[in-house]
C-alpha cells in the first residue's frame, strides 16, 4: 500500500508531535535512506512509505505506530 506525503506527515505528527516530527525529519540521518534525513529523502523522490519504514526502524517504533496510517481516519483521531 502506498503512503502519500500527507499520510507520512500525519503519521510523524501522531507519533512524535507536530514540532518534534519536523525537527526529527530534518535532523535525524538514517543509514537506510542513504545517510540522508527523512526530509532530504522525500525531497529526493524516495517514496514516503520507504521513508516512514526507515523512520520506524530507526526510532524502534512498534507496529501499532508503524501501521497507524492504514487505520480509518475516524479511528486515527481517537487515540
Amino acid at each position: 500500500m502506498a503512503v502519500r506525503h500527507s499520510e507520512f506527515w500525519e503519521s510523524m505528527d501522531s507519533a512524535f508531535g507536530a514540532a518534534y516530527s519536523r525537527s526529527l525529519a530534518a535532523d535525524l540521518v538514517i543509514g537506510a535512506l542513504g545517510s540522508r534525513t527523512a526530509a532530504d529523502a522525500l525531497a529526493a523522490g524516495v517514496a514516503p512509505r520507504l521513508v516512514w519504514d526507515a523512520v520506524c526502524d530507526a526510532m524502534e517504533l512498534d507496529d501499532s505506530v508503524r501501521w497507524r496510517h492504514r487505520e480509518p481516519p475516524k479511528r486515527r483521531r481517537r487515540g
